[in-house]
């Protein structure tokens, strides 16, 4: 295991280099960042029943969309591709290759994650006057709903890309329920806004969760009158967030270790052949 984990932090780095000097990958978070500033520039209302600017819940719940989508939808299209391309036919013959592999993807995921959400909050300070944690106990939730949350969606991330078919089909499968759950779990408007079996729909997700724990971290106490329970509810952030984050672990490497084993040069070359038959570039 300690070979792994030196293993992993090492691919890890050169991965994060790569990403770095991908221009395409870089702008598209960027974008993201840009998108939510453009929104939040052009809400002027308040939050109903509070003095908290809707700009600010916006904001918030973009902050968490980020997590979400990082860990739900850019891993498993990471892990489709690589696998697409030889990858686990090559971890299936290298000892300690899939906890390595899994470290390498975490240490990616949660710097770019870090980065995104810093960049996120620092530029809307600036530029919209956004939201930052008041004070010390602020900036500690910011912490542990950041790094709880990540935890929640990047093992359950790697696990829906063990599953996943080819990169063409991963992103339709996944695009769909994700925008769903962004709009149903109260990141872009007031939960209370939708009824109440939506509401409890959104509770079983962990965006909803994440959403609501940075909004007691970014936003002020008067926010809490516009939660479905009127309170932050961290224990319960914390509780929901931990369970998927024990499922999404339970599932992610035992789902990896079928798919490599399940991995050969014959059914590689079938895919590949498949993949230029229709018109994709070979890997």
């Amino acid at each position: 295991m300690t070979h792994a984990w030196r293993a992993g932090l090492r691919r890890g780095a050169i991965e994060l280099r790569h990403f770095a000097r991908n221009g395409k990958e870089t702008a598209g978070h960027l974008f993201n960042v840009v998108i939510a500033l453009g929104v939040a520039a052009y809400i002027s209302e308040d939050v109903p029943g509070t003095r908290t600017p809707m700009a600010d819940l916006v904001l918030s719940g973009f902050a968490a969309y980020l997590l979400f989508q990082i860990g739900l939808v850019n891993l498993p299209q990471i892990l489709v591709t690589e696998r697409e391309e030889g990858a686990l036919l090559r971890l299936r013959a290298t000892p300690g290759g899939i906890p390595a592999y899994l470290v390498a993807k975490c240490l990616l995921v949660v710097v770019v994650a870090a980065g995104n959400i810093a960049l996120l909050l620092a530029s809307a300070a600036l530029v919209v006057d956004g939201p930052l944690p008041r004070d010390p106990v602020d900036w500690l939730t910011l912490l542990w709903v950041t790094t709880l949350g990540l935890l929640s969606v990047v093992p359950l991330g790697a696990a829906i890309g063990a599953v996943l078919p080819n990169p063409r089909e991963a992103l339709a499968l996944i695009m769909l329920p994700t925008m769903g759950l962004l709009f149903i779990s109260g990141a872009v408007f007031p939960i209370t806004s939708l009824p109440e079996p939506v509401q409890r729909v959104a509770a079983l997700f962990p965006l909803k969760w994440i959403a609501q724990g940075l909004r007691s971290a970014l936003l002020p106490d008067s926010a809490r009158a516009a939660e479905a329970a009127g309170a932050w509810e961290l224990p319960m952030v914390a509780l929901v967030l931990s369970v998927w984050a024990v499922l999404g672990f339970l599932l992610a490497v035992p789902l990896l270790r079928r798919a490599a084993r399940r991995e050969s040069g014959s059914r590689l070359s079938a895919r590949q052949h498949k993949a230029a038959q229709n018109g994709a570039a070979p890997a």
